[in-house]
């Protein structure tokens, strides 16, 4: 059972000015308001395999999740994955060129890994208003990528 989320933001900069924001994990919090702290878990550039700590607040509860680049395509794409509390959730960054500028394109899915019948009655009841939740912060977080990149 899976539920996902796609949002597209056009940004006055090149692909490779929102590719830097994007794939900046450790100044990631100072560009994201929705992003309280990063802890780096790895050592060199951004690429499949670079893993973190990432620890947002949500709805009031801080929640710390583990996240690893899955897979990375500079200035092109990028997927982040992370597991918590039985689901995977996977992030997909698609830039395009288009207009002077970049489509950013973010898809965002949440799998529950193993359902029982009380998580299949939780999403059927709860998984819409989640993922409205999840919209409304990922179009927050491509807004300030969106200023961070068109200031660069």
């Amino acid at each position: 059972m899976e539920h996902t989320t796609t949002l597209t933001q056009h940004i006055n900069a090149s692909p490779e000015k929102v590719w830097a924001v994007v794939s900046d994990i450790p100044g990631s919090a100072a560009t994201l308001s929705g992003i309280d702290s990063v802890q780096m878990l790895s050592e060199g550039p951004y690429g499949e395999g670079t893993r973190w700590k990432e620890t947002r607040t949500m709805l009031g509860k801080q929640e710390t999740v583990e996240m690893w680049v899955a897979e990375a395509d500079p200035p092109r794409s990028t997927t982040v994955k992370a597991h918590q509390g039985g689901a995977a959730y996977t992030t997909r960054f698609n830039l395009a060129g288009r207009d002077a500028g970049t489509d950013l394109t973010v898809t965002f899915g949440a799998e529950v890994l193993k359902p029982t019948f009380l998580s299949k009655v939780g999403m059927a009841l709860f998984g819409k208003l989640g993922m409205s939740f999840t919209r409304k912060a990922l179009g927050k977080d491509l807004a300030e990528i969106a200023a961070k990149a068109e200031s660069l």
